[in-house]
């Protein structure tokens, strides 16, 4: 983990600055967020928060929210970022855990297995798990955008989900973009949470139809961005695009 670490101390605010640039995705979770979550002030724990952007958010709301991330970086920012509006974090038992972004990191499916299964006991009974996955073909739609040249060795990683920046065959951009990680394919989500206690409610693409082309649609302001932040969170339930979406976001409740 020294790896991933070391990676998001080094870029705390990019990674706050990344949902401003995909103003979609962002607007898509709280929608999800807001639209399932229990009644405030309820306790949320977010695991692998980063620099806060969700925990604050969800503060700002009137939930009760504790940040964990193996980032200082990130802490720091988050803290800085909290005091700035106004909010702050409390440690106690947990309604909601938002486990956005640990998954991303985990290469192997018992290092998976483990997280959602600390997850589940942390949680309160019928509490509630927000788990974020990066797609299996996010990194060749980002390939198409971007380096198209590098699809002929990218055979490793689609069949296997595993992005190590070392390994030969990894687009330039992304070999200095980002840091070991795991892709994964939407049939498995639903499995591996409900094998680990986990009754399903939801699963959401989080960029819609849009992922890749948002560009234009993030500089919308007012009644125009929200009209398409609500079609892209209906369409985002559609099975059929999640294998476009870049994220997916799935809402589960805790059963056993």
């Amino acid at each position: 983990m020294d790896e991933v670490q070391a990676f998001y101390d080094k870029n705390a605010q990019n990674e706050w600055d990344r949902l401003d640039h995909h103003r979609t995705e962002f607007a898509v979770t709280l929608r999800a967020l807001k639209d399932y979550l229990p009644d405030f002030p309820a306790e949320v724990l977010d695991v692998g928060g980063g620099p806060g952007r969700y925990s604050i958010a969800l503060a700002n709301l009137g939930y009760r929210v504790s940040l964990l991330d193996l980032s200082e970086g990130c802490l720091q920012l988050a803290k800085q970022k909290a005091q700035e509006a106004g909010v702050s974090f409390r440690d106690s038992s947990f309604d909601v855990v938002l486990l956005m972004g640990p998954l991303y990191h985990l290469l192997d499916v018992e290092s998976r297995e483990q997280a959602v299964k600390e997850t589940h006991r942390v949680l309160k009974k019928n509490g509630l798990v927000f788990a974020t996955f990066i797609t299996r073909y996010a990194p060749l739609r980002w390939s198409a955008k971007n380096e198209p040249e590098w699809l002929s060795q990218g055979k490793e990683l689609f069949e296997t989900g595993v992005w190590r920046p070392s390994a030969t065959g990894i687009p330039s951009k992304a070999r200095v973009g980002f840091t070991s990680s795991y892709f994964a394919h939407p049939a498995e989500i639903r499995p591996l949470m409900k094998r680990n206690g986990f009754e399903d409610l939801d699963l959401i693409g989080c960029e819609g139809a849009i992922s890749m082309i948002e560009e234009k649609i993030n500089e919308l302001k007012g009644d125009e961005f929200d009209s398409w932040v609500d079609l892209n969170y209906r369409l985002g339930k559609d099975p059929s695009l999640h294998g476009a979406a870049e994220h997916l976001l799935y809402i589960g409740r805790k059963h056993l």
